[in-house]
Formats: C-alpha cells, sequence, structure tokens
C-alpha cells in the first residue's frame, strides 16, 4: 500500500530556503508530473482512513489541495470548497491570516455555512500554520469539522485536533519515510 507515494517521496529533489530544506514532489509541488495512478492510490487510502459519513463537503487549500480534493471528490461524490487566496468580496467571505514556516499571507473561505459537515483534506502538514487557521476560521463560520487527512506529516505539529496521514517524513539532504499513518 502507497508504494508509489513512498517510492515517489524517497526519491524526489531537494532544494534549500535559507535553513529550510524543502522536498520537491509531484503532491506538494506538482512537479516533475502529478500521475494519475499516484492520485488515485492516495484517493483510495483517504477514503479507507478518513469518516466521510454525512459529509457536506471536502475542503481543501489552494493551490497543493486541489489536485487531492478533486480525486476524493471524484471517488466519493462529495462537493469540493477551495480555499483560495484571492479576495473575491462576495457574501459571507471569510478572510483568514496563515502563516508557514517559510511563507504567510491571506486565505479566503467562501460558500460554507453553519452547520455544514466538511472534512479538509491537504498535501501536508509541515509547520501546522495553515492548517491551524483554517480550523480556527472554519469553527468561527460554525461549520463542523469531522476528518482532517494530510497525504505527507512532515514533524509532530499541534494543530489542536486529530490529524490523519498518510506518511511521515524526515527530511535532511534527502526524504526518508519513517511512518505510515494508515
Amino acid at each position: 500500500m502507497l508504494e508509489r507515494l513512498i517510492e515517489s517521496l524517497e526519491s524526489c529533489t531537494m532544494v534549500r530556503r535559507g535553513e529550510y530544506h524543502y522536498f520537491v514532489h509531484p503532491v506538494s509541488d506538482g512537479i516533475p508530473v502529478v500521475e494519475p495512478a499516484l492520485l488515485r492510490e492516495i484517493a483510495c487510502a483517504m477514503v479507507r482512513v478518513m469518516d466521510l459519513e454525512g459529509v457536506d463537503r471536502i475542503v481543501v487549500v489552494e493551490a497543493m489541495g486541489i489536485h487531492i480534493g478533486t480525486a476524493l471528490s471524484l471517488m466519493t461524490d462529495i462537493p469540493l470548497t477551495v480555499v483560495r487566496k484571492r479576495w473575491y468580496g462576495l457574501e459571507g467571505e471569510c478572510a483568514v491570516h496563515q502563516t508557514t514556516g517559510y511563507s504567510k499571507g491571506e486565505l479566503y473561505i467562501n460558500g460554507l455555512a453553519p452547520g455544514m459537515r466538511v472534512v479538509i483534506v491537504d498535501d501536508v502538514l509541515s509547520t501546522g500554520g495553515t492548517m491551524r487557521a483554517i480550523l480556527g476560521a472554519l469553527e468561527t463560520l460554525g461549520v463542523e469539522v469531522v476528518d482532517v487527512c494530510v497525504v505527507i506529516r512532515r514533524g509532530k505539529q499541534d494543530v489542536g485536533r486529530p490529524c490523519k496521514h498518510l506518511v511521515e517524513i524526515e527530511v535532511t539532504d534527502h526524504v526518508r519515510v519513517v511512518g505510515h499513518g494508515v
């Protein structure tokens, strides 16, 4: 299980951003190419581990959560809501400030209403900054977060609630898969 994901992570390219070792991978960066078989493997694993009963929406963060959420949406027929990096000024739009280990900025949530039941999926949980911000905003909106799952967990950050992951990695000058969440 997850052979494609593990192999692709352990052979991916590394770059440095200051002191931060950054891995370049199809799931987290969309390069060099996102293979359908890899997305299928990830979506199938998420269906197995997530509580999807009675869920109204899959919530993803632009940009790298979109392809994962789309694959999961196609498999489950659960509609997709994308947390965007652009302000639209729509009625009910919720601004979210997020800070990670290597970036910060505003995100915007549209199309969710109090009482909705959602799951959140994302590519990587590294610093936890984006996930904490999204969880806080959804709570403010009165949205129930049923489950959270990321493809790759890097470290043991606390985001204030349980967060499932498919694989856990350590990053130095290379990626090493050190655990499985499935």
